[in-house]
């Protein structure tokens, strides 16, 4: 059982799919995943957002993930390949996770979120997007 935060991190890397940067570019440039940035608006603001990717801020996603929920997005579909990153991949693990649990399989998340797919020298857009 976790006792920390970190703690719940490392388990929920452990149980999930976890992308270096490489592989989840390759996923971005095919096309084949839906992908969503976690992150607050100001980090986005501030660090860059990969191009062409989605925004649900971590506290919405399980509500726009939710297909009962009134903040329901159509976009979040069970069935769909969805990748996931924050700013260092925290988040984005514990996020895939929680969707898990709201019945999606076909989760992945950026490990090392952003600032691996930055040091990785892969496209980053300034500002936000969508």
């Amino acid at each position: 059982m976790a006792s920390t935060a970190a703690d719940m991190v490392a388990e929920a890397k452990a149980s999930i799919e976890n992308l270096n940067p490489e592989e989840a570019f390759t996923e971005y440039e095919s096309g084949v995943a839906f992908f969503v940035d976690i992150r607050d608006s100001e980090e986005r603001e501030t660090s860059g957002v990969i191009p062409n990717t989605h925004h649900a801020p971590r506290g919405m996603v399980e509500l726009y993930a939710d297909p009962t929920s009134p903040y329901h997005r159509e976009e979040f579909d069970p069935n769909r390949r969805i990748v996931l990153y924050c700013a260092s991949g925290g988040r984005s693990a514990l996020t895939a996770v929680t969707l898990r649990q709201l019945g999606y399989t076909n989760l992945a998340h950026v490990d090392g979120g952003i600032k691996a797919w930055q040091a990785a020298g892969l496209p980053v857009a300034l500002g936000h997007a969508r």
